[in-house]
Order: C-alpha cells, then structure tokens, then sequence
C-alpha cells in the first residue's frame, strides 16, 4: 500500500529524511518509530502529500505521488499530530465538510456519520460545536473525519494523545477492524506499549535514516524485555557507530 523509494526531504541546513526505502502491505498495522526529531512528521507529511520530497518517490497503492496526486490521496486518510478543526462547527458538520470533499452521497453519508460515531462512542456530541470539546472528544472527531470515506490507508500521527483509557482502547479496536477488513494503518507514537501491542512490523528511523525493520521478534533480542528496550538498544547503537 506504500512504497518508498529513496525518499529524501532537505531542508535549510538539514536533511530531514535521508534516502529512506520503506515497504508497507495492504492490511497491516504498521509501526513507525523514532526519537524526537528523527523524521517521522516530515515522512508523514510527505507520504500525504502535504510536503514534496526533495527527490525519491513515494507510490501509494501503486500510484505515483508525484505523477497522480490526486488519484493517490483518494486512498489516504489522514490525523495529524495535532488536527485543525473549525470550532464553530458542530462534529456532524464537520465530518460532513470532510464527506463532500470526497463527494460521498448525502444519504450515504448520513449513515456513515452514524455508523462511525457509534463505534467511536461519539453520538451525543455529534451536535455539539467543537468549541466545547476535550482533546479527547476533539481527537475522535478527527479520527471520524478521516474514516468517512473508508480509506484504504489511514495514517495516525500519535492518535491516542488526550485519550482517557476507555477511549483509547475504542480507536485501537476501530483501527483493529480496520485492519482485518483489508486497511493499512501507518501509527507514529512515542507509546512503545500502544506500539507493541497493536503493531504488526514497525520501522525505527533516526537522523532521517531507517535503522531497523521487522516484526518485534526480529528487532529485540534476549535482554529486551519489551519494545521500549529494543527502542533504546537500536537507537544508542545507532549513535555509537556515527562517526
């Protein structure tokens, strides 16, 4: 579902992400991972479309970013790090602001609003102005607005920030089923155990550079007791072998 080729983003005095190659299958919670600073935002933002990589490709579903843009964001959906909304707007014109972009049917699109914020636990806010919202609230109302047109590749930049237990267990069952029904979830997080736990492969980059790949299995080894050692262990060996 997505392929990246030699993907290098530069810029002023630094190169963000450096020559990275990444392959991620259709159906698959993907982890990716990094210390602050290492490249994963700008990765994200170029695999949408949001930033143009300084050379490399990016193809998503076999489409060219950089040749069908149009065609290859039709696939994504997309919940940045910290997601814009319109406060004066209640949820459900909000999601519905996001369906007519993709030019879903209204009657199709009611049912879907429905649909989603029943599995998110969000229906008796739907009509409440995002104003008043928690980040949680705020956060599952940029999580249905990615959803509403069933995107085949969903992309989360630290989607459980702001989320009280409950609520972070109802996205990772969505994200969960999405998966098993054929999506592809691309998760950044700094929550190695959110991470282990959902995560079938997970990539580590650091310097803009990928510094390992694998499932959990292939990336620890016997003194990792869990993720967040193997995290540690890969990255300070990454340090200790720059020059």
């Amino acid at each position: 579902m997505i392929r990246l080729e030699n993907l290098t983003k530069d810029f002023v005095k630094v190169r963000a992400v450096d020559g990275l190659h990444l392959e991620v299958p259709a159906g698959q919670i993907f982890g990716f991972l990094g210390p602050n600073g290492a490249g994963k935002t700008t990765t994200i933002k170029l695999i949408t479309g949001i930033l143009q990589p300084t050379f490399g490709q990016i193809f998503i579903n076999d489409i060219d970013m950089a040749e069908k843009p149009r065609y290859a964001k039709q696939y994504i959906g997309y919940v940045p790090d910290q997601p814009f909304l319109y406060d004066r707007l209640s949820a459900r014109e909000f999601i519905e602001f996001q369906a007519q972009l993709h030019l879903i049917r209204v009657s199709e699109m009611k049912l879907r609003i429905e649909e989603i914020a029943s599995q998110l636990d969000m229906s008796r806010w739907l009509d409440e102005r995002i104003e008043s919202f928690s980040q949680g609230m705020r956060q599952k109302t940029a999580m249905a607005a990615a959803l509403i047109h069933n995107p085949r590749l969903i992309i989360l930049d630290e989607p459980l920030v702001g989320l009280d237990p409950k609520s972070a267990r109802i996205i990772k069952d969505v994200l969960r089923e999405r998966a098993h029904n054929g999506s592809t979830v691309f998760l950044s997080t700094h929550i190695l155990p959110i991470a282990q736990e959902l995560c079938q492969r997970l990539a580590i980059i650091n310097h803009g550079k990928l510094i390992a790949e694998g499932t959990f299995a292939d990336l620890k080894n016997s003194g990792d007791p869990d993720l967040e050692a193997a995290f540690l262990r890969i990255t300070e060996e990454q340090i200790q072998v720059q020059p």
